[in-house]
């Protein structure tokens, strides 16, 4: 899986409720009560644009996740934070038509993309993390033992978010 980015103007923001909407469909959700709260809200941010972005997961062509993502200085941080908050899921995963563990690999997934994001495109030294619930923090959790090869100088879960600072690439 991929992360990508989501917008208005090049249709990619519709095409992924298009899909979620035939996905919650196959499932015999209603589509309606399951976007009201997170589309409602982010259609008029897609419209206007504005400093945070969405970024989705992707299989392919199918989402399977996305989140609001920005690049921000917080007075706690030295240096820039690049924060991920309001995960939406696939109603897939909402709904149960995905295992447990399809779901942990998910958050893991989407996570390392947000990790990747820091590194590359919104270089960030800090990642914070908002998961959808504290109880989502045991998919994470083992990645708090932070040794030699990890990426990771600290890594902490408080309630529902995780907290990172990343290792400095060694400079030759």
């Amino acid at each position: 899986m991929r992360l990508v980015p989501i917008s208005d103007a090049d249709r990619s923001w519709g095409s992924l409720k298009g899909q979620w909407r035939k996905a919650a469909e196959a499932i015999e959700e209603d589509f309606s009560t399951f976007a009201l709260g997170p589309f409602a809200a982010l259609d008029l941010q897609m419209q206007q644009g504005g400093k945070a972005g969405l970024f989705g997961l992707y299989d392919g062509t199918v989402p399977h996740a996305f989140c609001q993502v920005n690049k921000l200085l917080m007075a706690k941080f030295e240096g820039p934070v690049l924060r991920a908050r309001f995960m939406t899921v696939s109603p897939l995963y909402d709904f149960g038509g995905k295992d447990l563990a399809g779901y942990g690999q998910l958050l893991i997934e989407l996570f390392s993309g947000i990790v990747w994001l820091s590194r590359n495109t919104m270089s960030a030294s800090h990642v914070l993390f908002h998961l959808r619930s504290p109880a989502d923090a045991q998919f994470l959790a083992p990645l708090q033992s932070v040794g030699p090869d990890s990426p990771f100088v600290r890594f902490a879960i408080k309630g529902a978010w995780v907290e990172c600072d990343l290792r400095l690439p060694d400079v030759e």
